[in-house]
């Protein structure tokens, strides 16, 4: 038999990368799509491109080099780069000369741009005031005002031109040129500019009377406002991602830090306690320092001291949390109390705040489906506009009036006509509202995840470590009657649940720690999600799992210590040494404080909620029974789960699931939302949609509202930019809108836009005045737990 060659490794192809690049020279949705479109004509790339943050997130073969994909932009007519290092605090980074100098201009501009057009469009306007000559002084203002003031959008204009294609820059710079020329043709050839001529302000064109009008307060009110009004929109865009930079800004610019035991008497440091270093040179297992009032540098564990953490700006919870020797710690986190000693665990790009502000920047480039919508028009929106511009501009001078008064209702489509508020519709909602729902502990993977999250009816919850707090103890140990002692059950027990990542495993080995009974080495580890762990110790296989579903054929007094678990709300498990039953462990688990007003909420909102859970049928109805919760799937394995989630959604729902733990990691990714509690594992939070970094289980409730209201904003706001084009463009191409009072209206478009989306930073989660009827929904407490 001859033997086949292995197949060349290099011949598989590769996952496909990610980048991002920062686009300059974008003004409307016509431009986005624009760039979009040279990018997909690259063979494996698709790309998403946010108007807002001037972002373009790239698919595309990790064979293919960044340097293409900028080159392929600037192609397109506009400018590329990689983002600045995110692992770098934003506020450290300085701001680079360029975008300050391009601020400044545009500040410039727009003031002599003002200085110059206020005359014009006082004279134009009110005829009283026409001197004899004041047509040669408009001009001679109006000129500069045509030429420099309005050079943006010429020279975005020309380089569309040269790339076979039309954008907002078009529609002004073409409504100036008209504007302009004609007048310089009206004074010059056209009698205009006789002495003492006065020109009335109209609206509506009239039959040719022989006169020639000027139009110098359309060829500097437009570029005027326009200039005005993008000036205040990108000063809009700019406050929708202020959650996103306060992120940013929430990481310590320098450290205290110990190494190898110095301190800084003998280490040549600048301070009493250790080194005072950048940020960025620490590393991790660093031991660091932080005071009171300070903040944590970054994500480890404390080995010294105890205070209390505020960690409102990270999470959104409100209630200081307590820390001390061995409690986790989270870079941002602000310290109310006492001196803290910390060990470093992650830093950079590999801490949680840092891996909240890329979710968020990632939601932030994402489209809905109504946006896509937006942009598939858009693309055609110029083109169209164009269009309508000749037409009217033929319809007038074919029904005999003015050409001036046919040439300014051409020029008023041109210039009312707006892809801006398109394509601001929803990145500007989508800024403001992942920023807020950052602040709230809400974090949201994108726009999809968002209109998931607004029509989802059945909500499955998870029991431990989601309903309940997973911080689990031990509050009884039975042994088998003449088996082993309780001390060695509970010391093998632990062994074997060292390898475990549940909070039953941790409530097992703290039991154990306590005791002083920590267990010995263990082999042959296995961990079967749904079900327990095994593992061999000193010689011996050791099985904690849960107990059968019948215990009565488990040895005295085992099967009474499972019952009495269950009747209490714990949880039973079975420690099996050697295939023989050898004790019970009742592990105690309360639940949330917020739990049932959590869960009434989400039926207020209109949501069914169903407990799946591992746990036994009778541990899983006392948990019920306190939520007031009807729909109970008790003893389910992961496949259990996710088999539920299946048929939940045949059954015509529209399904959420929330969890922590591994084995709610496949129900999380097959349900039609994910939602993972963030003290979960990373396989449970790399499955969701939503993650809540809260500790409140009202985030959920939330995170439904902030969804519906985010949605509802979008939806608003695409009314109005349809709505608006609708509107004005008839009303522009009869005449009753001049090119200026044509060029408020688009910027004011735009503006209201932004405003809108902006009214999202403030919003604040609805909470019930009055609290829920006894009556009706009777509140008991879970059993407490205890030591």
């Amino acid at each position: 038999m001859t033997a086949t060659a292995p197949r060349d490794a290099t011949a598989l192809p590769s996952p496909p990368r990610t980048t991002t690049l920062t686009v300059g020279g974008m003004t409307c949705a016509a431009c986005v799509g624009r760039v979009e479109k040279k990018l997909g004509r690259l063979d494996g790339v698709s790309a998403t491109v946010n108007l807002a943050t001037g972002r373009a997130r790239i698919s595309h073969p990790a064979a293919l080099p960044v340097d293409e994909l900028i080159a392929t932009v600037e192609a397109a007519g506009f400018t590329a780069r990689l983002p600045e290092p995110a692992a770098e605090p934003r506020d450290a980074r300085p701001v680079p000369q360029e975008a300050t100098d391009t601020g400044h201009a545009e500040l410039r501009r727009l003031l002599l741009t003002a200085l110059l057009s206020v005359p014009v469009l006082a004279l134009s306007m009110v005829p009283a005031w026409q001197f004899r000559h004041w047509q040669w002084l408009c001009f001679a203002l109006a000129a500069p005002v045509a030429v420099w003031g309005a050079a943006p959008f010429h020279t975005r204009a020309l380089r569309g031109l040269r790339h076979g294609a039309a954008t907002m820059d078009t529609l002004v710079s073409l409504g100036v040129a008209a504007s302009f020329g004609w007048s310089a043709y009206a004074l010059f050839l056209g009698g205009a500019g006789a002495p003492g001529m006065t020109m009335p302000f109209t609206l509506l064109p009239t039959a040719g009377d022989g006169t020639a009008h000027l139009y110098l307060e359309a060829a500097v009110g437009v570029p005027l406002f326009v200039l005005a009004g993008r000036l205040m929109e990108a000063k809009a865009r700019r406050g929708t991602g202020s959650a996103l930079r306060s992120l940013a800004e929430l990481a310590a610019k320098d450290v205290v830090v110990r190494r190898d035991g110095t301190t800084g008497a003998d280490s040549g440091g600048d301070d009493e306690w250790g080194r005072r270093i950048p940020l960025d040179q620490l590393r991790v297992g660093d031991l660091f320092l932080v005071r009171p009032g300070e903040r944590v540098a970054t994500d480890g564990t404390v080995t010294e001291g105890s205070s209390a953490l505020d960690l409102s700006l990270i999470s959104g919870e409100s209630r200081p949390v307590e820390a001390g020797p061995g409690s986790a710690v989270v870079g941002g986190a602000v310290n109310s109390g006492g001196l803290l000693v910390v060990r470093a665990d992650a830093v950079g790009a590999d801490t949680q705040l840092a891996r909240i502000t890329r979710l968020v920047e990632d939601a932030q480039t994402g489209k809905t489906a109504a946006q896509r919508l937006a942009d598939a028009v858009a693309a055609v929106f110029v083109p169209a506009v164009l269009t309508v511009s000749v037409t009217v501009l033929g319809f007038w001078l074919g029904a005999g009036a003015d050409p001036q008064a046919a040439l300014t209702a051409a020029v008023a489509v041109l210039v009312v006509a707006c892809p801006c508020a398109l394509g601001l519709a929803t990145p500007t909602a989508l800024l403001a509202a992942t920023g807020r729902g950052a602040q709230l502990g809400i974090l949201v993977s994108g726009p999809r995840a968002l209109e998931r999250l607004r029509r989802i009816d059945t909500i499955v919850l998870d029991k431990t470590g989601t309903l309940t707090t997973g911080r689990m103890s031990v509050t009884d140990l039975t042994p088998r009657a003449h088996g082993l002692d309780p001390a060695e059950a509970l010391r093998l027990a632990a062994a074997v649940e060292r390898g475990s990542e549940h909070p039953l495993a941790r409530a097992v080995t703290a039991r154990a720690a306590r005791k002083e009974q920590l267990g010995a080495p263990v082999s042959d580890f296995t961990a079967t999600p749904g079900y327990g762990v095994s593992g061999t110790v000193d010689g011996r296989r050791v099985t904690v799992a849960r107990p059968p579903a019948d215990p009565t054929g488990l040895p005295a007094p085992l099967p009474e210590a499972v019952r009495a678990a269950e009747t209490a709300g714990h949880t039973a498990v079975l420690v099996t040494v050697d295939d023989t039953p050898e004790a019970v462990l009742a592990v105690g688990d309360a639940l949330r404080p917020d739990a049932y007003r959590a869960i009434d909420h989400l039926r207020r909102l209109g949501l069914r909620p169903v407990l799946a859970t591992g746990d036994r049928a009778a541990t899983a109805r006392a948990v019920a029974g306190h939520l007031a919760v009807t729909e109970i799937h008790a003893g389910a394995a992961p496949q259990d789960k996710a088999a539920l989630v299946t048929t939940l959604k045949e059954q015509g729902g529209r399904v959420a699931v929330v969890g922590d733990g591994v084995n709610d990691a496949a129900a999380l990714a097959l349900a039609d939302l994910g939602i993972a509690m963030g003290s979960g594992t990373d396989a449970a939070i790399g499955a969701a949609d939503v993650t809540l970094v809260r500790e409140d289980l009202q985030a959920i409730a939330d995170a439904v509202r902030l969804a519906r209201r985010t949605l509802g904003t979008i939806r608003a706001n695409l009314i109005w930019a349809f709505g608006y084009n609708l509107l004005t463009v008839p009303l522009a191409a009869v005449g009753l809108l001049t090119p200026m009072l044509a060029a408020a209206a688009m910027s004011a478009s735009s503006l209201l836009v932004v405003g809108n989306s902006l009214r999202l930073r403030a919003w604040r989660p609805a909470r019930e005045a009055k609290r829920p009827r006894r009556t009706r929904h009777p509140r008991t407490h879970a059993p407490r737990e205890t030591s």
